[in-house]
């Protein structure tokens, strides 16, 4: 899929957020991802914000239910290593699948001037699609590269089950058809400064 390059250089106006990148989703409830390369993506995407010398903001989820595989006393809780927190970075922990709900995530945003978010993480049709919403609804100027992003199949009430691939690209036209702008990694980082 070709997609528009970002018309402006991006600068301190813009954060990466990136969103329950935790163990949890090596669980095998999650094996059904779509895509796996989604997790080299972010990689790229943390270091190259981090040459910028940009804003990145880790979002932690945290679930009081002991069968979540995010379970807070859990072995899915801590960051994937390809996407550990390094010191000065801001970490955010959410209770349900909007970052916004619940947490400082807006104020922490607006007291830095951010105004163009950057969204990568899991999954595109959970926290991923209630928090790019929110952050549209908000005023934020939203962009999702579709290579830091996965979904997994999902089963309906009456045990139909939809591909991930089919939910993963029903969800990026539906994100596109109003809240957010849709990219690669490889656009995010050719915009940053040098």
């Amino acid at each position: 899929m070709s997609l528009p390059d970002f018309e402006t250089p991006l600068g301190t106006d813009t954060a990466l957020i990136v969103l329950d990148v935790q163990k949890a989703i090596d669980n095998p409830r999650w094996n059904s991802k779509n895509n796996p390369g989604y997790i080299d993506a972010i990689a790229k995407l943390l270091k190259a914000f981090r040459a910028a010398n940009l804003p990145i903001i880790h979002i932690r989820h945290e679930e009081a239910n002991p069968a979540s595989s995010f379970y807070v006393n859990g072995l899915g809780q801590p960051f994937k290593d390809e996407a550990l927190p390094v010191d000065g970075e801001t970490v955010i922990t959410k209770t349900v699948n909007c970052a916004f709900i619940g947490t400082d995530l807006e104020q922490h945003l607006r007291d830095r001037g951010i105004e163009r978010l950057i969204f990568t993480g899991v999954v595109i049709h959970n926290s991923m699609d209630v928090s790019i919403r929110a952050a549209h609804c908000l005023g934020f100027d939203c962009h999702l590269p579709l290579d830091a992003t996965t979904a997994i199949d999902v089963t309906d009430t009456n045990g139909k089950t939809f591909a991930a691939q089919d939910v993963f690209d029903l969800y990026a036209a539906v994100l596109a058809s109003e809240y957010c702008t849709l990219t690669q990694s490889k656009n995010v980082i050719t915009a940053l400064p040098g």
